[in-house]
Parts: C-alpha cells; sequence; structure tokens
C-alpha cells in the first residue's frame, strides 16, 4: 500500500504539470484582461494602462508569461490579484476556502445521511412506496439545477416561513461559542441542501442497484441458509460490497461539490471560494482565477487517492503491491 500511495504522487507531478498547462491555456484564452472590458478614466493616458501591463508581464509571449507563473506556483507563491490591489492571490483565497470546506462537508454529510439509508431501504423493500418515491425524487434531484432548486428554497424557506436565512454565513460577529457553531450551521442549510442535491440523488440509485445486485448473489443466499441474521447479512456481507461503488464517487464528490459551490454560493451569497471565483472572471482576475481552479483539480486527485486507499480498508482483498 504504501508504495503505491508513494507512485500516485510520484504521478501527480505529470499530472499536475499537465493541469497547470491546461488551465493557463484556458484562462489566456478567453478575450480582455483586467483593463479591458470596464470604464476606464477618461482623463488617464492609455499609455499609463500599457505601462501596468508591461508592469504586469501581460505583454511578454505565452511560453514566458506561463513559466513565470508556473514557477512562482512550484514555490506556493500565486502572485497578486489584479483587481484587489495589494492583496496576494494566497490571503483572498485563505480567508474564503474555510467557508466552502465547511459548506461542501456540511452537503456532503447530508448527502451520505440521506441517500444511504434510503437506499438500503429500497433495496430491501423494492416496489414500494417508499421506494417509488426515492425513485421521483432520485429523477427530480438529477433533473432540476441546483440554482433553480436554490432560488425555489429561498423563496418558500427563507421568505415565505422564515425558517432559515437566505444569504451569508453568520448573523452577528458579536456571537460565540455553540451559538455561533449553530448560527453557522443554521445558515449552511438551505445552500448545503441546494449543493448535495445532485449527489443524494445519484448515491441514493447507485446504493439501490449496488444492494440489490449483492442481495442477489450466492454467497448472500448461503449465508442466510446457514442461520445468519438479517442484520449480520447487510452490514457484514451486503454493505462491504455495495459500498466500494460509493467510494468512487466519494473520491469525484468532494472536489464536485467545491466546484458545484461556484454557483450555489452566488445563489445565496454565500462568502466562498466561489462567490471569489464569479468575481474573478468578471473583473478578468486571471491569477485568482487560475490559482481557484488549479485548487480544484488538486482536490480531484487527492479525492481519487483518498478512495483508492478507503478500498483497501472496506475490502481487505483488494491488494495494490
Amino acid at each position: 500500500m504504501y508504495k503505491y500511495i508513494i507512485r500516485r504522487i510520484l504521478v501527480f507531478i505529470p499530472m499536475l504539470i499537465m493541469l497547470s498547462i491546461i488551465v493557463f491555456a484556458l484562462a489566456k484564452a478567453a478575450p480582455g484582461d483586467p483593463f479591458t472590458g470596464k470604464i476606464l478614466d477618461p482623463e488617464v493616458d492609455p499609455a499609463v494602462f500599457e505601462q501596468q501591463r508591461e508592469a504586469l508581464g501581460l505583454n511578454d509571449p505565452l511560453p514566458v508569461q506561463y513559466v513565470n507563473w508556473a514557477s512562482k506556483i512550484a514555490t506556493g507563491n500565486f502572485g497578486e490579484s489584479m483587481y484587489y490591489k495589494g492583496r496576494s492571490v494566497q490571503s483572498l483565497i485563505k480567508e474564503r476556502i474555510v467557508n466552502t470546506l465547511y459548506l461542501g462537508l456540511f452537503a456532503l454529510a447530508i448527502t451520505l445521511i440521506v441517500a444511504i439509508p434510503i437506499g438500503i431501504y429500497s433495496a430491501r423493500n423494492p416496489y414500494s412506496i417508499l421506494d417509488y418515491s426515492a425513485t421521483t425524487f432520485g429523477f427530480l434531484g438529477l433533473a432540476i439545477p441546483n440554482f433553480f432548486f436554490g432560488l425555489i428554497a429561498i423563496y418558500f424557506l427563507a421568505i415565505k416561513l422564515g425558517w432559515f436565512p437566505a444569504q451569508g454565513t453568520i448573523t452577528s460577529t458579536d456571537v460565540s461559542g455553540w451559538t455561533e457553531v449553530w448560527d453557522r450551521v443554521h445558515h449552511m442549510v438551505l445552500p448545503g441542501i441546494t449543493l448535495g442535491l445532485a449527489g443524494t440523488a445519484t448515491y441514493m440509485r447507485y446504493m439501490r442497484s449496488e444492494v440489490l445486485d449483492v442481495l442477489g448473489s450466492d454467497y448472500i443466499r448461503t449465508a442466510k441458509a446457514k442461520g445468519m441474521s438479517e442484520r449480520n447479512v447487510l452490514y457484514k456481507h451486503t454493505l462491504r460490497n455495495a459500498i466500494i461503488p460509493i467510494i468512487t464517487l466519494m473520491g469525484f464528490e468532494f472536489g464536485a461539490l467545491l466546484s458545484g459551490a461556484i454557483i450555489t454560493e452566488q445563489v445565496f451569497s454565500y462568502p466562498g471560494l466561489g462567490t471569489l471565483f464569479i468575481n474573478s472572471i468578471t473583473n478578468r482576475d486571471y491569477p485568482v482565477i487560475m490559482a481557484i481552479t488549479l485548487l480544484l483539480g488538486v482536490t480531484i486527485l487527492i479525492g481519487n487517492l483518498l478512495a483508492d486507499i478507503f478500498y483497501s480498508i472496506v475490502d481487505p482483498r483488494i491488494r495494490y503491491d
């Protein structure tokens, strides 16, 4: 296992290089720069803006710009924001990433708590009322865009009923302790449910399908024939095999949650990486855009590695050496 992890980490190096090239190329393929697309002061000589472009290296050849950017990234320096003057990219990401991580973990927790039990029940009681209801919810969850569901949730649960706040992360900075924790959780309910909607529907369908498939296996029938209780059959045999495809999904899910938060955070005015990313795109703040995109890519790579590690924990028969 340790040798496998080391090999995977070494493979990360060329993958990160390719990822950085793709991120840089996509950013530079977009038209304009921070000095275009907005109203500039007509009193200022255009030569001043040209000097700023030169100082930022925007007039250098693209290979030179990439080498300069990649060399800084390799040392952990993401550069300075072109829009937020005097602010480093690290500081902007640092003050927002915690909120996004909390939201992503909260959405993932909701997904697992809701999807796995319902998926198991649907598999053990196929074609029941709950099974049909879960199937209908699954199709709706996959069909409804997150932003549309978020707007509906704001209208009914926040505006009409007033159960949850519609935006922000906390009511007041004066609260502390458990009051602050509860307030933050209260603010995360609507965006968390919205962000985890598609994941919940997907996990539910996968869990139902995998449990049904495992329950029809010969070794499950043998275990039942030996008199093993339904509880032991479910938790000792069925789930350990049915959960493996779910772990595969979870490897991608966390990166997908962080990237999906871009739209969800914008809908709920949630101050995380998503709102920072959208604002950076609007203002053509390319250092911030490239840093966040690269961060999301690295998150997916790490998620895949963790999924492979969890494979061997759930099923000891899996070997990587």
